[in-house]
């Protein structure tokens, strides 16, 4: 099969460049390296984003060292925070750490934590109703007695890992403007690489 080029007669040969030297190929370089990163930012800082797990404050759902993708443009384009998604957000007493936790109260509702069980309350249901957990170790109780109403931007957040987590039970509510965005891929160790599950 002849092989085309665009954007020149095939009877004609292209000209030859001249000289140049390293001049041109650095020019050359210094071009692709700004594309480069003209695409990369977009993507590091509003799409996906890479995050090692420290710590054991997920145990069992993730483990120290695990490397996770975090999808940031759902929540920067699209929608807001769900319960029960995991999500890695700057800790609110400082900024320049990050932790990863679940999200348990939404914005508006009523969180209490009593006899070991998480107990939600909202306009849907004023009388609450005890938050399912099926991603916690069967027996697992959630200690400490909590009472929380959220904000319209408030976040409550635990780890799954309850007796070793610091969360929202000891610094507080999480509000909306700290979360960077949600684990959506495990991409470390190999044996348990895949999308994450909420």
């Amino acid at each position: 099969m002849e092989e085309k080029t665009i954007g020149q007669n095939p009877t004609e040969q292209a000209p030859q460049e001249e000289g140049g030297g390293w001049g041109a190929e650095a020019f050359e370089f210094f071009k692709v390296l700004i594309v480069a990163v003209a695409v990369a930012l977009p993507i590091r800082y509003f799409i996906a984003q890479p995050f090692i797990v420290n710590g054991a404050s997920m145990d069992p759902t993730f483990e120290d060292g695990q490397y996770l993708i975090i999808d940031e443009a759902s929540y920067y384009f699209f929608r807001a925070p769900e319960r029960g998604e995991v999500v890695v957000f700057r800790y609110p007493l400082q900024p320049k750490q990050f932790f990863i936790k679940r999200v348990i109260g939404l914005p508006n509702e009523r969180v209490e934590i009593r006899n070991g069980e998480v107990w939600i309350k909202n306009d849907e249901q004023p009388n609450g109703f005890v938050l399912p957990e099926p991603y916690l170790p069967e027996g697992l109780r959630t200690n400490g007695d909590t009472e929380v109403k959220l904000s319209d931007k408030e976040y409550f957040v635990m780890g799954d890992n309850r007796e070793f987590s610091s969360d929202s039970r000891r610094w507080g509510t999480l509000d909306r403007r700290f979360i960077t965005g949600r684990a959506l891929i495990r991409a470390w160790p190999l044996s348990k690489i895949g999308v994450v599950s909420d």
